[in-house]
């Protein structure tokens, strides 16, 4: 009787055993003991460079008027502990320029009645972090990180380029950006109703959702008058990107076709026109851009400034040499940009003043003039040099570059 209780329990225990083996392989399940599970601490939180997992966060939105200390003195911290902290942060951060509007965070620990740290917004993506705490006191900038998306955008120019562009799903960024790679080649202000574009672009976001801002164009064509003008940007031996045309040519020129941005023409280079202060005929020598006051006027090329002064007809005005050959001056300035002024040397693209109604003028606008050994001419009748190419070089790792980004632009 022994013998047979004893198999029923060897039986009863293989049985058990094939049972638990089954569960084990059953559908690729792994049985796992308690003994065997092995603890894995959770991953560290972090909110921007503060551990999230110990401190609680407070938003606060800036009154008008309201302090600095006045924040701070809210949740307890002292007059004296505010002036050390101002002082001690103050050479990166200067907490007399917050603004009201703004967002900010203070961050106190589990145990603290008092904030450990103020974080204040510069932009979508920069911050300052000021630690409060008495013993170690600092200001540090940081930044979240920013991930890129590539987009391509395609459409017809049927009013203003950057509401075209807006219309085609691109933002005012990018029309700006447009303006800026072709300044030297196209003439913006004689676009025309049914002109395209085409454009391969990139982006910047922080957290996968908020847009920061336009990185840069990858590629471009704009079809002006049937004719393709293509952008493509690539470094040159000096180690600068430049953007160049299919055959290597650089859209740049020595000269900006305009020194401003999105404005009109209200009146060209005439050698009669009706003066509207003067009411006569006389020449109009130059090329008047209207724009509203205050917007900014660049010069068109490197040079020297050889006046910037005032006169009763001109006004507030600028003159800048570019060599033997090209000078040119800019009338009619609300203001001559600070630091402006004989002998200074300008980079293209330099503001050197503000659209103004000064002299004889009737309205806001810069009357550009354009000399050439001389003689002032009309700059829109000039043959104006261009930057060097590419370097020969290069050329065969430019054409395999600039081949592909073509294809996918002309694709659009």
């Amino acid at each position: 009787m022994k013998l047979k209780k004893y198999a029923w329990l060897f039986v009863a225990a293989i049985f058990v055993i094939l049972i638990i083996g089954a569960l084990r392989s059953e559908g690729n399940t792994t049985i796992v003991l308690e003994d065997d599970v092995e603890e894995v601490a959770p991953e560290p939180k972090f909110f921007l460079t503060l551990p999230a997992d110990t401190l609680r966060f407070e938003d606060h939105t800036i009154a008008s008027g309201e302090s600095f200390g006045a924040l701070l003195g809210k949740r307890g911290i002292s007059t004296a502990q505010i002036y050390q902290i101002a002082a001690a942060v103050e050479p990166v951060f200067n907490v007399r320029k917050i603004r009201a509007g703004v967002t900010v965070k203070f961050a106190t620990g589990d145990s603290s009645l008092f904030p450990s740290y103020f974080i204040y917004p510069e932009s979508t993506y920069e911050y300052y972090i000021v630690s409060l705490r008495s013993d170690s006191i600092y200001a540090k900038k940081v930044e979240k990180e920013r991930s890129t998306r590539r987009k391509e955008i395609a459409g017809t120019i049927e009013d203003a380029l950057y509401l075209s562009v807006n219309g085609a799903g691109g933002t005012n960024a990018l029309a700006m950006s447009l303006v800026e790679v072709y300044a030297w080649t196209i003439d913006f202000f004689r676009l025309q109703k049914g002109d395209s574009f085409k454009v391969i672009y990139e982006e910047e976001y922080v957290d996968d959702t908020t847009y920061v801002g336009l990185k840069r164009i990858i590629a471009a064509n704009l079809n002006h008058m049937g004719n393709d003008f293509y952008a493509f940007p690539y470094e040159n031996e000096l180690g600068f990107n430049d953007y160049y045309d299919e055959e290597g040519r650089s859209l740049r020129k020595t000269f900006l076709r305009a020194p401003l941005n999105f404005t009109r023409i209200s009146s060209r280079y005439s050698g009669r026109r009706f003066h509207p202060v003067q009411k006569r005929w006389k020449a109009h020598l130059g090329t008047d851009y209207a724009a509203p006051t205050g917007t900014p006027i660049m010069t068109t090329a490197d040079g020297v400034i050889i006046a910037a002064t005032y006169t009763s007809a001109n006004g507030n005005y600028v003159k800048v040499r570019h060599n033997s050959t090209y000078t040119t001056q800019y009338l009619h300035m609300s203001k001559i940009k600070p630091g402006i002024k004989d002998g200074v040397r300008v980079k293209q693209g330099d503001v050197i003043g503000y659209v103004g109604s000064t002299g004889l003028a009737t309205g806001p606008h810069v009357c550009y003039r354009f000399w050439v050994n001389g003689k002032q001419v009309d700059p829109y009748q000039q043959k104006l040099p261009d930057a060097k190419p590419l370097e020969a070089d290069r050329m065969d790792a430019y054409r395999a570059y600039m081949m592909e980004l073509k294809k996918k632009l002309d694709q659009l």
